[in-house]
């Protein structure tokens, strides 16, 4: 894996940024793409169903969930 790379975005009006390596953000692109889709928007959803782990952790799963879904 390679070095976090943070963003800053805007979920619900509010100024936030979050790490995540390359690869991460890839997967995400993907599936931003997939459903017409900005990155805050699937980051904004996955925050409202996410537990206590953390913005980032949170974002990790979703995406290793989303691929082993297509598996």
């Amino acid at each position: 894996m390679s070095a976090n790379i943070k963003r800053s975005l805007v979920i619900n009006g509010r100024k936030t940024s979050i790490a995540l390596e390359k690869e991460y953000w890839e997967g995400l692109a993907e599936i931003a793409d997939s459903q017409g889709r900005s990155f805050a928007t699937v980051i904004e959803e996955i925050g409202k169903l996410s537990s206590s782990n953390g913005l980032a952790s949170s974002v990790r799963v979703f995406i290793l969930r989303h691929f082993r879904r297509l598996r």
